[in-house]
């Protein structure tokens, strides 16, 4: 999501950063690592059950887990102690999304519309989440409209979720596109991520699953920013959910 939205959470994503980054060659999860780390915050969150960095630490390494009522809990409490951060709370929609919460999770989206009115991503996400709770039909009608443009590849994927552009197209245009590799990296990975997610929702797990793969064998995210990695975590889970319900 767009940085503006996560200049409260400075000190958090300073510490989850430095302590939890990938290397470029180490791009697989591990368990074991946030297991140790929710209880390492939940013994910190006894002595200061109010301290919203520690909730907000938790709330992901809950959500990296894979459990998504525990991660949309902690989100929640750290809005209850500081309504400043709801309309910009972009990660509690996602977690209340994964937690099947799909009509919280659209209503999170739409006012995180009035706090960043450029950001197509969150616009995505809400009609991922109006698919769910509503079908596709009300979903494509109650697209948030954007008049300002945003950051590549978001024009073209954006397109792509009201049916005006095929997913080979924005993947030609990157792949075409006249920019450095490190930017044609991180175009493919929100390009390849979203493009699995369209598939998903719209109950196409076999054709989700390889652009999925892509995301999370992407080199520029795992070792980028807060945002970027949080979605590589994002495309990682739906990954692994998908998987799961193949050979269930």
């Amino acid at each position: 999501m767009r940085l503006v939205a996560l200049t409260h959470w400075l000190t958090v994503t300073l510490l989850t950063i430095t302590s939890v980054r990938l290397n470029a060659d180490e791009r697989t999860f591990e368990p074991s690592r946030w297991q140790a780390r929710v209880a390492s915050l939940t013994k910190s969150l006894e002595a200061a059950p109010d301290d919203v960095d520690l909730l907000s630490s938790r709330g992901d390494a809950y959500f990296f887990l894979g459990q998504f009522d525990a991660s949309a809990g902690d989100y929640d409490r750290m809005v209850q102690l500081d309504e400043s951060r709801d309309a910009s709370h972009w990660r509690r929609g996602i977690a209340w999304f994964y937690a099947g919460e799909f009509e919280k999770a659209a209503g999170q989206f739409e006012r995180y519309h009035s706090f960043d009115n450029v950001d197509r991503e969150n616009g995505i996400w809400r009609y991922l989440c109006q698919v769910k709770a509503h079908g596709v039909e009300t979903a494509e009608q109650g697209l948030l409209k954007y008049e300002k443009d945003d950051r590549e590849p978001f024009g073209d994927v954006y397109r792509l979720f009201s049916g005006d552009i095929a997913p080979e197209t924005i993947l030609t245009r990157i792949k075409m596109a006249d920019i450095a590799d490190g930017e044609r990296e991180k175009r493919l990975f929100y390009a390849n991520l979203y493009i699995g997610l369209w598939h998903a929702v719209h109950d196409r797990p076999g054709e989700a699953q390889p652009f999925l793969h892509n995301a999370v064998n992407n080199t520029w995210a795992p070792t980028a920013g807060y945002g970027p990695h949080y979605m590589w975590h994002v495309g990682r889970v739906h990954h692994n959910l998908i998987s799961k319900e193949q050979y269930d």
